[in-house]
C-alpha cells in the first residue's frame, strides 16, 4: 500500500480514485494534484514508481489535508458556539445549521426517532 499524507491509499483503484480517500481531497483536488505531478488519472497506484508517488506527495502537501483540515474545521465550529451566533447554536443542539426544514427531516444531525407519550390525538 502506498501511504500518502499519512493515509494507506487502495491499491487496486485508479490514483484519482483512491487520493479521495485523504480528508480534504476530493476529485477536483486530485485531478489538479495528478497534473501537477504530471501523472496520468487512469493509473493505478499499484503501477505507479517510487518516482511518481514522491511528486504526488509533494503536490498534497501543498493543501491543507487529514489533521491541520480536521483541526481548523473544529476550531471553526467552536469559535460559532462561543461567539454565540445561530450557527453555533445548532451545531452546539445537534440540528442541521444551513436552514433545512427539521419538522420532518434532519435525522441524520437528530438521531433515531424518540417516541413521545400521549402524542397521537
Amino acid at each position: 500500500m502506498a501511504r500518502i499524507s499519512g493515509i494507506d491509499i487502495p491499491r487496486d483503484k485508479r490514483i484519482v480514485i483512491s487520493l479521495t480517500y485523504i480528508f480534504g481531497v476530493g476529485k477536483t483536488i486530485s485531478r489538479q494534484i495528478l497534473k501537477a505531478a504530471e501523472v496520468s488519472e487512469e493509473t493505478r497506484v499499484k503501477d505507479l514508481s517510487e518516482d511518481e508517488l514522491s511528486r504526488i506527495r509533494i503536490e498534497v502537501a501543498k493543501f491543507k489535508t487529514e489533521g491541520d483540515l480536521r483541526r481548523e474545521v473544529s476550531l471553526n465550529i467552536k469559535r460559532l458556539q462561543e461567539i454565540g451566533s445561530y450557527r453555533g447554536m445548532r451545531h452546539r443542539r445537534g440540528l442541521p445549521t444551513r436552514g433545512q426544514n427539521t419538522r420532518n427531516n434532519s435525522r441524520t444531525r437528530k438521531g433515531p426517532r424518540r417516541t413521545v407519550a400521549n402524542k397521537k390525538k
